[in-house]
Parts: structure tokens; sequence; C-alpha cells
């Protein structure tokens, strides 16, 4: 995945087309640039420019800057940078939070609901009788197991920086496995990818809205429901002695997050950003043309735009 940092050019959404019938960011919004978050996966890069590209077209300047997953939010408490499109609840929950308490502004929440965990093809199904169960997966780990993690089974993780707490639920649950965090999401894909073509077990971290729903079949590995207090108390769940010792939300939310001075310097912008909307099908069709057709998420957010006149334009009322 690419993360941008340059500004937005003039025209290049056809200004024309989008300055017709809009009426976002006029001369009462500030000059210097909207700072739009951009992470390392696909879809928070397309619906980002998809943003950027629309406020630009209303003559509103757009700065793309580039951050980590959790260093993003202390970043918008501090008025550093200015608007995230994706704060996803099962992995940024924590930081968001924190970031709302230092100052930085809840945008409300899009149609799209998430999920984040373990995933695995469902022709494991027949391999490891009981899934999605984890207790049957954990029984199952003799099969996911590599010359890297020995006897244990595999679960290909995330990025480090993406403020999962796989290894440690691993201890909590007391699971026969290993986390091997991959670089970035592309190689989770690559993975996948490669075990489906042979039909070889593998579990590895996904979540949804994704491309990957409309390319493979495969479910979610069903842990112990999620609660808050799984997170911060010891005594709950099955470990007294753990934390981490449940999944994560089977439908959390997707929001948006903004700086406190989002709203002050750029007032209309602001109001535009606050009825932004994506929902599931939405988003994985914006992934999938990046991750399947091949597209760059420029150019994939200038095809939703031209795709989705009718959406977009009711944000701008």
């Amino acid at each position: 995945m690419r993360a941008v940092t340059r500004f937005v050019k003039s025209g290049v959404v056809g200004a024309a087309m989008l300055a017709a019938g809009a009426t976002g960011a006029s001369a009462q919004d500030s000059s210097d640039p909207i700072r739009i978050i951009t992470n390392n996966w696909t879809s928070q890069l397309v619906l980002s420019n998809v943003l950027g590209q629309i406020l630009q077209a209303q003559g509103t300047n757009v700065e793309y800057k580039s951050s980590d997953t959790q260093l993003q939010y202390t970043a918008l408490a501090g008025g550093d940078m200015d608007f995230q499109v994706e704060v996803w609840e099962g992995s940024q929950a924590e930081a968001f939070e924190k970031a709302l308490a230092g100052g930085a502004v809840d945008y409300g929440a899009h149609e799209a609901v998430t999920r984040e965990d373990w995933w695995y093809p469902k022709y494991m199904n027949e391999m490891c009788p009981g899934l999605p169960d984890w207790k049957a997966l954990d029984a199952c780990a003799g099969k996911l197991a590599t010359a890297e993690t020995g006897s244990k089974g595999r679960f290909v993780g995330p990025p480090a920086d993406w403020g999962k707490h796989y290894s440690e639920r691993i201890q909590a649950l007391k699971m026969n496995f290993q986390e091997v965090p991959v670089g970035q999401a592309a190689t989770l894909w690559a993975e996948l990818q490669a075990a489906y073509d042979r039909k070889e077990p593998i579990v590895l971290f996904n979540w949804t809205p994704n491309f990957i729903e409309a390319k493979f079949d495969g479910q979610f590995v069903e842990f112990p429901v999620y609660e808050p207090a799984c997170l911060s108390d010891p005594k709950w769940g099955s470990n007294p002695d753990a934390v981490y010792d449940c999944g994560a939300p089977a439908k959390g939310y997707l929001k948006k997050a903004g700086s406190k001075q989002l709203g002050e310097k750029w007032p209309k912008a602001a109001a535009f950003l606050k009825k932004v909307n994506f929902t599931n099908p939405q988003i994985a069709a914006a992934a999938a043309m990046v991750d399947v057709d091949g597209m760059t998420p420029e150019d994939a957010a200038k095809k939703w735009i031209a795709d989705n006149e009718a959406v977009w334009k009711a944000w701008l009322q």
C-alpha cells in the first residue's frame, strides 16, 4: 500500500463535474491545507483520496499525511493532523478514546460495521471439525505448524504497528499458536492466495469491510464474545490472571475523527465531513478497485467519485 504525502493537484477529478450542484467549502474556510491522514491499508487510502479530491474541487486546500495507526490519534489531539476517515473499533478504540479526551473530535459513525479478527478459508472446516470455534482451531494447531513455529500453529498476524494484541490473546487463552506478523497488508493477501490455491490450512488476520469477502470463501474464528472489560479487567473471562481473553467486537463501529481546529478553521468542509457515510459494500468495492483491479488509490478514488455522484452530492448539501 502506498501512503500519499503530496498536495492534491487541481483538476484531477474533473472539477466541473464536482462543482456542479456542490455547496461545500468556500472562501469562509481557511486557505491552509486540511491534513487528511493516510494509513497503510487499501480502503483507507481510497476513501481518504475520495474525500480529498471532492474537497479540493470545492476550493479547499488538502494535504495527505501518512501516519502510524496509533500515533495518528496523538497527532489529531495535538492539532498536527486534521481528519481520519476510518476509525476501527476493533484495533483503535483505546487510542481513539484517549484522543477524544485530549481534544480530538468524534465526527460520527459510518453505516458500515466492522470486524477484525482471525479468519480462515472455509475448506478448513473439513480439516478441523468444530470450526469456527476457537477451541477447535486450537486442537488443530498441529496442522498449521511450520518450521518457523515448531509444534505451534502459525497465525499470520497484521503489521506490528496496527495495535493488536494477538500474542497476548494466545497467552491468555493458553493456545498452542504463535503469531507471525507481516510487514504490510499486501503480504497477508499473498499468504492467503498461496494457501488457497493449494487448499492448505491457514489462519490469518482479516477484516470486514474488505475486498477479501468478495474474492475468497471463509469465515472468522469465534472467540469468547467481546466485552470492554476483557481488555482491562483480568477477572473478566476464562483466565482470571490475564486480559485479552476474548475476541474482537463482531459488529464494531467505523467512525470518523477530526482535530479541534478542523471545525474552527474549515467550518464548511467540516460540515461536509460529518455527513460522509460509507456502507460495507461501498468500502469493499473501493478496496477491490486497487487490490483486484490493480488501480492506484488515486485513480480508484476518481472512479468512485464518477460512479457515485448521487452519494457524495448528498454529503455536500
